[in-house]
This record gives C-alpha cells, sequence and structure tokens, in this order.
C-alpha cells in the first residue's frame, strides 16, 4: 500500500480535492479567514487546513509536540463529509452547546458532533455565518489561557 503524501501548502491540499469538496473547503475557509480574529496563523497541521496560535506567540506550542504550534481550528475534506475540528468548543462546553442550538435553528436539525468536530455531509447544508459567528468568538489569548486551564498539568 502506497504512503498518501500530505500537501504541504494549503493550496496544494485544495488541489488535492474532489472539485465538490474544494467548493465546500473554501467556502468553510473564506468564512473562517473573514471572521477568525487576528493573530491565529494559518498553515497544514496533522494534514489539515489549520488555524494555530504561532509559537511566536505561544513558545510553550502543543503538549502533544512541543515543537508544533498550539492548534485551535482545522479544516479536513473525508470520504463522506468535509469535517470542521474546533479545539475551543472542546474545551469548553457552553461553547459547544451554544453551537448545536444555533445549528438547529440555521439548518434545522441537529449537528452531527463529536467533542471537536462538526461533520458536513451536505455541502449545501453548511452555516457559513454560523461558521463564522463561531470562530469570531476566542482571540489566541483568550484560547491560550483556556488550554493552559484544561490541559497543561
Amino acid at each position: 500500500m502506497a504512503v498518501k503524501k500530505i500537501p504541504a501548502t494549503v493550496e496544494s491540499y485544495l488541489e488535492s480535492l474532489s472539485e465538490e469538496q474544494q467548493k465546500a473547503v473554501r467556502h468553510i475557509r473564506s468564512a473562517i479567514k473573514k471572521n477568525l480574529p487576528k493573530g491565529f496563523s494559518e498553515c497544514i497541521q496533522y494534514g489539515m487546513i489549520s488555524y494555530v496560535v504561532p509559537l511566536s506567540f505561544y513558545s510553550k506550542g502543543y503538549h502533544c509536540d512541543p515543537t508544533q504550534p498550539l492548534p485551535f481550528l482545522s479544516v479536513a475534506a473525508q470520504k463522506n463529509a468535509v469535517s470542521l475540528y474546533h479545539m475551543g468548543m472542546y474545551a469548553d462546553p457552553a461553547l459547544a452547546e451554544w453551537f448545536a442550538k444555533e445549528y438547529l435553528k440555521a439548518v434545522k436539525k441537529k449537528p452531527d458532533m463529536g467533542k471537536s468536530c462538526i461533520r458536513f455531509k451536505d455541502p449545501s447544508t453548511i452555516p457559513l455565518a454560523l461558521i463564522g459567528a463561531l470562530v469570531s468568538k476566542m482571540k489566541p489569548s483568550d484560547w491560550v489561557k483556556l488550554y493552559e486551564k484544561k490541559f497543561k498539568k
């Protein structure tokens, strides 16, 4: 079995996707970039388009691998869905609850969610305005504070 090469850039990641996945990921990425507070950096991390707290801001890095910037948000196209990973929702159950309630209002059905993951199986139902609102709720300094409270021992 051949090892799948992980794209090195956001553009090469996008180009590796099917047309439908690429369109969905580009729309989500646009909503993120319009609403994400200043200070996060876009990169490829763990094989996904990611938004991280750069090491220049938080030099301790990610506790799982301190050489990596602190992950905050990622977007990935998978076999049957496009997924958004929001570590702030994982760390703050009230934020996850808010999102689930707002999603129900916007899409008229319950979200397909894990602890930090929201799966969008139908690209036509991706609530871009809600994603924009979600990502605007936490600045890098807020995320670092919450991260240290919840995950650093």
